[in-house]
């Protein structure tokens, strides 16, 4: 399983990016996909998941109301669309995958396979 993020980018404040994470080795119909994010220095933080049906979806409460991660599960595709940009959501984003059946969705031990990050920079 691959999973390629991309859609980072340099950006100001208040502005939009979108980031895609595609899946390569297997299909995405029965796994609960997250995004993730990390600053040099702190560990990864939760940002935001989405269940298998796309029913159930969770925010940290720092992203709530700026940011919607969605699935295409016929593209193999996720998405986190992050609109009103903080300089505080300056990060590489990482997007997780879990074909657990249970899953703690905030925790990133609960992910099986990770894509390689993209950067997301917000300037002030």
């Amino acid at each position: 399983v691959q999973l390629q993020a991309s859609g980072g980018g340099l950006v100001q404040a208040g502005g939009s990016l979108r980031l895609s994470c595609a899946a390569s080795g297997r299909t995405l119909t029965d796994t609960t996909m997250a995004w993730f994010r990390q600053v040099p220095g702190k560990g990864r933080e939760f940002v935001g998941g989405i269940s298998r049906s796309g029913g159930n979806i969770h925010y940290t409460d720092s992203v709530k109301g700026r940011f919607t991660i969605s699935r295409d599960n016929a593209k193999n595709t996720v998405y986190l669309q992050m609109d009103s940009l903080k300089p505080d959501d300056t990060a590489v984003y990482y997007c997780a995958l879990s074909s657990r059946y249970t899953v703690s969705v905030r925790r990133s031990d609960a992910y099986d396979y990770w894509g390689q990050g993209t950067e997301v920079t917000v300037s002030s």
